[in-house]
Order: C-alpha cells, then sequence, then structure tokens
C-alpha cells in the first residue's frame, strides 16, 4: 500500500488505494475495550486513527496513535488495537483476500475463538 497524496488549490486530497482488492471500515472501540491480539493469512491492512488515543500494538512495537496517525500492518503480522478511558475510532482499509474469518486470534479477553462470531448485519436509516 503507497499512499498518494495530490495538492489542489481547494486544498488536498490523500488516496489510499487504487483499483485494488480491498475492504474498507470504520473500527469503533468501546472505552476499556481491545480487539483480539490477532494475526490475519490473507491480508494486511492500513490503520488510520479518526478518533483517539488508542494503544496501538503491531508485532513488538508498542505506539500511542493520536488522531490522523496513520499505522500498516502487513500480512501475518501480530496485532492489537486497546482502547483507554475514552472510546476509539480507526479507518482500516484491509488488502488482500478480505474474509472475516481469516482472523488467528493469540489472545482474547472475550474468549473467542479463532474465527469470530457471524455476523449480524443492521442498517441503519438516515
Amino acid at each position: 500500500m503507497k499512499k498518494y497524496t495530490e495538492k489542489r488549490p481547494w486544498g488536498k486530497f490523500e488516496r489510499f488505494c487504487l483499483n485494488e482488492k480491498c475492504a474498507v471500515k470504520i473500527l469503533t472501540i468501546n472505552p476499556n475495550e481491545e480487539l483480539s491480539w490477532q494475526y490475519h493469512k490473507k491480508r494486511a491492512e492500513f490503520w488510520r486513527v479518526l478518533e483517539g488515543p488508542a494503544k496501538i500494538v503491531i508485532g513488538e512495537k508498542i505506539k500511542t496513535g493520536k488522531k490522523d496517525d496513520e499505522f500498516f500492518v502487513p500480512i501475518g503480522a501480530k496485532h492489537q488495537i486497546k482502547a483507554g478511558k475514552l472510546s476509539v475510532k480507526i479507518l482500516e482499509i484491509s488488502f488482500g483476500e478480505f474474509d472475516e474469518n481469516d482472523v488467528v486470534r493469540l489472545k482474547d479477553k472475550y474468549k473467542r475463538k479463532h474465527s469470530p462470531i457471524p455476523l449480524r448485519r443492521t442498517t441503519k436509516r438516515a
């Protein structure tokens, strides 16, 4: 993933992917909650902190992610996001073969197995 930035008379734009196989999500992590310590076999992930702060763990590196900080998680890298006293919102772009079952959980405080519970679709009406 190579981010591209272009300046325009009105400001700029940032492009995160172009003609790539990807999935885009916004993760909301409630206060004092966390994603499992996990990795993926078929996808890499790009994260941009929308609201924070967040504790970001990728491999052996631990950082505090603030608004607009960006992180890249390569395929196979162990990773986790934790919220502190405030909720956290993360833009997540997954690159590669996206499948919610491509989660290998190494540690999970919610005692889930390797694969997540099947998703329930929710529709919010405007």
